[in-house]
């Protein structure tokens, strides 16, 4: 049961780590690794010269930050309501429905939001120009796209997060809740004094662990709904390297882009993991 993982991690993530070594040479792909000229840091050089390289990286970080921010407290606070709610048909159904993006691809919700967010036959600016203002063009102005992408991210994946916290809500002593009721507490001094701590271990745990994604702004998505009216402020580091790999045949410069958000994302994972370790008690093993 366990050889098949092994292989496909194997095949999939191992044996291409031995491709970094394009990073430090002019590769031809006729010649393969062997044979293409070194040319030592001179790709990272190039890269640290580009004029855009340092817009691009403030781009990933940016919205990265506003990803994981967002993340954390909009999930906590769907899952504390959740938990308030007695119906709970109606409590499995709003769960249902806020779960299930996350198994779609960007792929299909980058069509629905390129037709929602239409600026001439969206639904959206249809609201907008009904009231009276001027349609907005959300995939196409510089300074609104990065907040599409925290949207729609969030639109996406805070379900997931609300399930585990959910989750964590059920790992606190029912009898709390009781011996607070006899002393009188409201359920707003129940949910500061009871609910917030017990999940505070959940938090940290989730909030350390993001840290390694920070890097991350999501490739998937935005291939799928940038362009590049907006590369100034929606160009990530994925796609640039995509360009300049795949689009512009690159190969050295794009594997050393690559290469130098590997190096500095181990990093943030090895420290996420050791807050994730020092506050929350997780281990890996």
């Amino acid at each position: 049961m366990f050889l098949p993982g092994a292989i496909l991690l194997l095949v999939y993530h191992y044996f291409p780590t031995f491709g970094f070594v394009i990073a430090f040479q002019d590769f031809i792909p006729a010649k393969g690794f062997f044979k293409s000229e070194w040319t030592g840091w001179e790709n990272f050089k190039y890269i640290l010269e580009l004029p855009n390289f340092y817009q691009v990286l403030w781009n990933t970080f940016y919205i990265s930050l506003l990803k994981v921010i967002t993340g954390q407290i909009f999930p906590i606070l769907i899952a504390l309501l959740l938990n308030e709610m007695r119906i709970r048909a109606v409590k499995r159904t709003v769960q249902t429905l806020i779960y299930l993006p996350h198994f779609m691809s960007w792929v299909i919700l980058g069509g629905i939001l390129i037709d929602i967010l239409s600026p001439s036959k969206g639904i959206i600016n249809q609201i907008i120009t009904a009231l009276g203002f001027e349609p907005v063009f959300f995939l196409g102005n510089p300074d609104i796209f990065p907040y599409v992408l925290v949207g729609s991210d969030l639109w996406k994946d805070f379900g997931f997060s609300t399930i585990v916290y959910l989750a964590a809500l059920t790992s606190i002593n029912p009898s709390l809740y009781e011996a607070a009721v006899v002393d009188g507490a409201s359920r707003w001094k129940q949910t500061i004094n009871i609910t917030l701590p017990g999940m505070m271990p959940v938090i940290i745990l989730m909030a350390t662990l993001s840290m390694g994604q920070i890097l991350n702004a999501g490739f998937e998505q935005v291939f799928n709904l940038y362009s590049p009216t907006v590369y100034e402020t929606g160009d990530i580091i994925d796609t640039l390297v995509y360009r300049m790999g795949l689009v512009q045949a690159q190969y050295g410069l794009a594997t050393a882009i690559g290469l130098f958000k590997s190096a500095v994302s181990l990093v943030l994972i090895s420290t996420s993991y050791y807050m994730a370790y020092r506050f929350a008690n997780y281990r890996i093993f």
